[in-house]
């Protein structure tokens, strides 16, 4: 693509939620980088009707090709580092407000991308003046021609984000779960549509087992929709044999 060796990784929400409650972060990518995205997609809704992507540039990753002075190295840095050194191949120098305006990175992410970038020693691939740990928004970057590493290919992390705290958690939880409900609750009806009539453990087995190669349904949720349904009239209980789940609609 373009000369661009890209690999995808093409998940649903429920197996892979969306940070934000839904809705992805993006960010700038770089014209090369954001034609093969384009090229990707055209083929792959051309062979899968109804479906949209969102790319999780947050969640990726890039090897590059570096050249400082006369040595040569690889770096395996994250999408939002490579947005970042990009702009490197034109200019040596950038304002940290040039960076965030041309790549619209959150805020927060391109913080830590230019610690990780810039103040973590070994890794220091550009030069932050004035130098400090805290990345802030009237600093400048240079791109550090004088870096060297014993490796041929370095890694460059990215620093910690603070720990999720208790609310932000039961969000992410809740976020999960409402992913999962129509998942859950199709596979139900599928399964009780082909049977007609099933027992609630066989429901359970059956839903598990559909929904395997994506995630692993909790016995409580199955039950849970199972409830849900019978109050919407797509199945009821047999009469006689309460355990017995039986298809309506």
């Amino acid at each position: 693509l373009g000369g661009i060796d890209l690999s995808v990784q093409v998940l649903t929400t429920g197996s892979w939620p969306t940070p934000g409650g839904g809705t992805a972060p993006q960010c700038t990518l770089p014209p090369q980088l954001a034609a093969a995205c384009e090229r990707y997609k055209d083929f792959y809704l051309s062979s899968h009707n109804g479906r949209r992507l969102s790319w999780l540039t947050c969640m990726g990753s890039a090897d590059l090709r570096a050249t400082f002075g006369e040595t040569k190295r690889e770096l395996n840095v994250s999408t939002y580092q490579m947005c970042i050194l990009l702009l490197f191949n034109d200019a040596d120098t950038m304002s940290y407000k040039d960076i965030a305006l041309a790549t619209t990175i959150p805020a927060d992410d391109l913080k830590r991308s230019l610690q990780s970038l810039a103040c973590v020693k070994g890794r220091n691939v550009l030069r932050k003046e004035p130098m400090s740990k805290e990345v802030n928004d009237d600093d400048v970057f240079v791109f550090n021609d004088k870096f060297t590493s014993k490796l041929l290919k370095v890694k460059i992390g990215t620093v910690s984000a603070q720990r999720e705290s208790e609310p932000e958690k039961h969000e992410t939880r809740q976020r999960i779960e409402d992913d999962r409900k129509p998942q859950i609750e199709a596979a139900i009806v599928r399964i009780m549509k082909a049977r007609r009539q099933l027992d609630h453990n066989g429901v359970v087995q059956e839903v598990t087992k559909q929904l395997s190669s994506r995630f692993s349904p909790n016995p409580t949720d199955i039950k849970k929709h199972l409830e849900n349904l019978i109050e919407r009239e797509f199945i009821e209980r047999d009469r006689n044999d309460r355990k017995l789940y039986i298809y309506l609609a």
